[in-house]
């Protein structure tokens, strides 16, 4: 069987290398993918995700079984809906079911909807609608940009000064173009953030570890948001209970509604939570894998990976099993700068080896040469498996201290609201 993966980052680099370990798998491309990758033996193809007419070409002419999508972008611009007309599977939403990621303001319809717990909020096309809600409202108080922004379209405002600053950033300044030509404007929930994910087909769902993003650029959650410095999984502060109460009051009534609105969602659908004094709610829905817990949740799957992707496209039952000791932990290596400007070109450390995996994000080959350079924000991520979090963190900050990590940096922090 060959697969192909759409694709460049680090959560696609996770997702082939997993999908090659399968019995049946002869062949993983990822498209465009980059240069890191093909340590692992992934073969890239050099289309971009915009490009759906000449990757259905490369499908059909390569005999790929199916196709895995990645990005959010390419969700969103219905590649999926293109695979599927031209007679090809492929594990992903459709843009309409996708649109609980690419309209923050639908994905909060749906919510209100279908009984789904999440922050009170207003959207707003209207500068001085949402200054004045915004004063209302007073602060802390988060402000998003409805449509996609790279994971940094979301200000989470300590001053109603700030809020009001974000709104006219989005608003009026045109700082994320169209993705924010309308905003968001949400309640701020206190409690603690974690990651939920499961692969879907319909009303049928299979859950995955918990998982916890650090979405902050700098330690103790200071600086920027970002895509994401580093994550671990499973949780092993979050008592099942709250995992159990967050099927039942969000994943099932979301599922269900998407159904009931003509959207039956098939593919990974990512639930951002927050557990508040009064449960869990919903601060977003990505409709995809997210990017750095793909790397630290596929290490712990035990089952076959392609095997299960394809019971779940066929609608058998797949038997999915996970690793049920320990902690995967995984620390994102970024270009200093980022997520503003930064240099690419950097000399990149050797590929680890052993029990510490190297996934690459922002990698190419240094011209008639195989050495390896930054070609990106986020350039690389160590992750590993131990028996707690303090041993992980221990391994991965061990290994990251003997590399050569002149002009990048990483938080060094990752993990540690396990470990008070």
């Amino acid at each position: 069987m060959k697969l192909l993966v759409v694709g460049s980052g680090g959560r696609e680099h996770a997702i082939a290398k997993k999908l090659l370990e399968s019995k049946d798998v002869e062949n993983v491309f990822v498209a465009p993918g980059n240069d890191g990758m093909t340590l692992d033996s992934l073969e890239l193809v050099n289309i971009s995700i915009s490009e759906h007419s000449k990757l259905i070409e490369f499908a059909k002419a390569n005999d790929i079984a199916w196709t895995f999508i990645g990005p959010d972008d390419a969700l969103a611009a219905g590649i999926v809906d293109d695979f599927n007309q031209a007679g090809l599977k492929a594990f992903g939403p459709t843009k309409a079911a996708a649109e609980l990621e690419w309209s923050k303001d639908f994905a909060k319809e749906i919510m209100v909807k279908y009984g789904v717990p999440t922050a009170a909020y207003g959207t707003f096309s209207d500068f001085e609608e949402a200054k004045a809600y915004i004063e209302k409202q007073g602060a802390p108080i988060v402000v998003k940009a409805d449509g996609l922004a790279l994971g940094k379209g979301v200000v989470v405002a300590e001053t109603v000064e700030q809020a009001v600053e974000a709104a006219h950033e989005m608003l009026l300044d045109n700082k994320f173009g169209d993705s924010g030509a309308r905003v968001v404007i949400e309640e701020f929930l206190d409690g603690e953030e974690f990651s939920l994910f499961a692969f879907v087909n319909g009303d049928k769902f299979y859950i995955m570890p918990t998982a916890q993003d650090h979405k902050r650029a700098y330690d103790g959650d200071k600086g920027p948001n970002t895509g994401g410095m580093g994550a671990y999984a499973p949780v092993p502060h979050l008592p099942q209970s709250v995992v159990d109460q967050s099927v039942e009051t969000i994943i099932k009534p979301v599922l269900k509604g998407m159904i009931a609105e003509g959207r039956p969602y098939l593919g990974v659908l990512y639930a951002g939570l927050i557990l508040t004094a009064d449960g869990p709610k919903v601060i977003e829905f990505n409709s995809r894998f997210g990017d750095p817990e793909t790397q630290i949740i596929l290490p712990r799957l035990t089952s076959d990976f392609a095997q299960n992707i394809t019971d779940i496209l066929d609608k058998k039952e797949p038997t999915i099993t996970w690793l049920d000791e320990g902690v995967t932990l995984g620390v994102v290596v970024a270009s200093e700068g980022y997520p503003l400007g930064y240099e690419k070109g950097l000399p990149l450390p050797e590929k680890t080896a052993g029990d510490i995996i190297t996934y690459y994000a922002g990698a190419k080959f240094a011209e008639n040469s195989r050495a390896l350079l930054s070609n990106g924000g986020r350039v690389y991520m160590l992750v590993t498996t131990a028996d707690t979090v303090s041993a992980a963190q221990e391994k991965i900050y061990d290994q990251l201290e003997k590399q050569d990590t002149t002009g990048f940096f990483y938080r060094t922090d990752i993990g540690s609201k396990a470990v008070k």
